[in-house]
């Protein structure tokens, strides 16, 4: 099992992270600084977003799930999902990632 970070400063590394790799990150929401759940919102601008959703494999490390699905969908149906996520935890961070070619910059799996 990974050791577990706080939200906030796994939030902190992934900033610092996007910024070393040139992809544009920003924190839209603020969640609970120990253990709020993340959304990341990847923008890729005219072809669309997808809302990603971290969470933890059987075995206990981290993973992204596909919110949205396999497809981009639109801004607005991508930002819609995020306020559903919002109604039922208020503690979850939002971040969005603005890259065209898509690059989710975490080595994460995605599910």
């Amino acid at each position: 099992m990974q050791p577990k970070l706080t939200a906030r400063l796994w939030v902190q590394a992934a900033l610092r992270r996007c910024d070393l790799a040139g992809i544009a990150m920003v924190v839209v929401r603020r969640g609970d600084a120990d253990a709020g759940a993340i959304l990341v919102k990847l923008n890729q601008r005219d072809l669309g977003c997808t809302v990603f959703s971290q969470m933890r494999t059987a075995d206990g490390r981290l993973a992204w799930m596909r919110g949205t699905g396999e497809a981009p969908v639109s801004e607005e149906e991508a930002d819609a999902y995020v306020a559903r996520q919002l109604r039922y935890d208020d503690d979850l961070w939002v971040l969005e990632v603005d890259d065209r070619a898509g690059r989710l910059p975490f080595d994460d799996a995605v599910l």
